[in-house]
């Protein structure tokens, strides 16, 4: 049995590391309202530009289209593009959507197809690497979520399907819903999927003559949709990301404090114990004499 000065050590060590647990839950949160407001404030601005390259791709057809919008005709190589938060204590944050890639890379590779990964975090590359270390084109660390971060991801995608090297791209992250619901999602960007991913401008029997054609100007903006979604994930992985950490440590933070209370009960039992244990030891003694 363990001492009473092991015991008091033991519940010191539990109130430091509840101490450490309700710290980070309060910086969770208060990090998670502006996290919400970047991930609520970008899906307008994604949702009208899905909007408007719905209409656009409605008037486009044939060898004129983009390859961006149509593909390249194939579906044998996919890229499958896996973001994740840089850090941990979160929960099964991150390993649900890892899980939804590997089920994702899984079944491709089951029906025969060539799959290549990228990575966006670092707890994406540790445990994707160990299990694909051969398909591993690219690694990116999330860092704070913007354009600066976001462009490179999309510039490399970009490279590697102009290459020809890929022909269908996956993203993989998690959807913030609310502080206790987070769904990983896979979203395909290319060939970027129009039908139903926005309603229909409705023009109100206006007729448009796009200047210069809706060619041209769905080169310009497929990249820039590109990179808008890759923002769009990092930015909901971010608000989903502090909401899994708060409700970790605040549940860390409670079970230390059971932990505490628990402790302190056989604390007080043992030291009862070895009172009682010395008073008969008196009373016995006395009575000898």
């Amino acid at each position: 049995m363990a001492s009473l000065k092991e015991m008091r050590d033991q519940i010191k060590s539990v109130e430091s590391t509840q101490k450490i647990t309700r710290a980070m839950q309060m910086v969770a949160a208060a990090k998670l309202r502006r996290a919400t407001d970047a991930a609520q404030n970008a899906r307008p601005y994604a949702q009208r530009m899905a909007a408007v390259i719905a209409n656009l791709a409605a008037g486009v057809s044939g060898d004129g289209a983009p390859k961006l919008l149509v593909g390249t005709g194939r579906q044998d190589r996919h890229l499958v593009v896996v973001t994740s938060s840089d850090r941990g204590l979160a929960g099964g944050f991150n390993s649900s959507i890892i899980r939804a890639a590997r089920d994702r890379i899984n079944a491709l590779l089951a029906e025969g197809k060539d799959v290549k990964i990228i990575t966006v975090g670092k707890k994406a590359r540790d445990q994707l690497r160990r299990l694909f270390a051969d398909r591993f084109l690219a690694s990116f660390e999330a860092g704070v979520p913007g354009l600066a971060s976001a462009q490179p991801v999309a510039d490399k995608i970009t490279e590697l399907f102009e290459a020809g090297q890929v022909d269908v791209v996956t993203l993989a992250f998690s959807r913030y819903k609310s502080v206790v619901v987070q769904t990983p999602t896979l979203a395909q960007l290319i060939p970027a999927q129009v039908a139903g991913a926005a309603a229909t401008i409705d023009l109100k029997g206006a007729a448009y003559e796009y200047e210069p054609d809706e060619e041209t100007i769905l080169e310009t903006l497929l990249p820039r949709n590109l990179t808008v979604q890759v923002l769009s994930a990092l930015l909901e992985n971010q608000a989903g990301f502090y909401a899994a950490q708060m409700a970790a440590m605040d549940n860390a933070t409670r079970n230390a404090g059971d932990m505490i209370a628990a402790l302190n009960l056989k604390k007080n039992r043992t030291r009862q114990a070895q009172i009682t244990k010395e008073l008969i030891e008196i009373i016995s003694g006395a009575e000898a004499l």
